[in-house]
């Protein structure tokens, strides 16, 4: 996984009239839940702020990481749990992360990509992602940048569920029933069929 450093600062105020003070001067509000529970059993937050530039860097990409997360000079490492947005503009409105230790797995969606060339691509079907993401357990030490899934032996038709995957010192989360990515038959592949079912019949 890779790392990137933001520096914070922490919030005394949090109130509404205070979090759209700090958005105006260019920053983000966020919270960083750590292991130290409340008396309900619910993770402890601490209230700050970074700056509107580095909250763009760790949200608009399609890297996950690790973040050396610096508050008022205390250090924390922390992975991203949650962006808001506007509803109708891109700008960030608040950021959830969540402490990590080297010592205790966590839960995060890592992107997938695909591998090679599906035999059913080859017989003139279209391959479909149908999710980017792959949510995992594991130590943060041992999660992966991307989850690489080789699709040379996908079938016209087919479709590689989660259940059908697995990754060394991973636990995959995400329900084993759902569908990673598949072959779809186009036009193009439905007309050969239909030609080649014709010339047969003829025969």
């Amino acid at each position: 996984m890779k790392q990137i450093a933001i520096s914070g600062a922490k919030r005394t105020e949090v109130g509404k009239k205070a979090t759209k003070a700090v958005r105006k001067q260019g920053f983000v509000p966020c919270n960083i839940y750590g292991l130290e529970k409340n008396a309900e059993g619910e993770n402890v937050a601490t209230s700050f702020c970074i700056s509107e530039n580095d909250a763009k860097k760790l949200i608009f990409t399609p890297h996950i990481y690790l973040v050396d997360l610096t508050i008022d000079g205390v250090d924390h490492k922390a992975v991203l749990r949650e962006a808001q947005f506007h509803p109708v503009k891109d700008t960030i409105l608040h950021i959830d992360f969540l402490e990590v230790h080297a010592e205790k797995p966590i839960v995060m969606g890592v992107p997938i990509q695909t591998e090679g060339l599906a035999d059913g691509v080859r017989a003139g079907g279209r391959l479909v992602t149908l999710v980017r993401k792959i949510n995992v357990r594991a130590l943060y030490e041992d999660i992966p940048e991307k989850l690489i899934i080789d699709v040379t032996k996908l079938q016209l038709g087919k479709s590689i569920k989660v259940g059908d995957l697995s990754f060394d010192k991973l636990e995959l989360v995400t329900p084993k029933e759902v569908n990673v990515v598949s072959v779809k038959m186009t036009r193009a592949a439905m007309s050969a069929d239909s030609a080649a079912a014709a010339a047969n019949a003829g025969e």
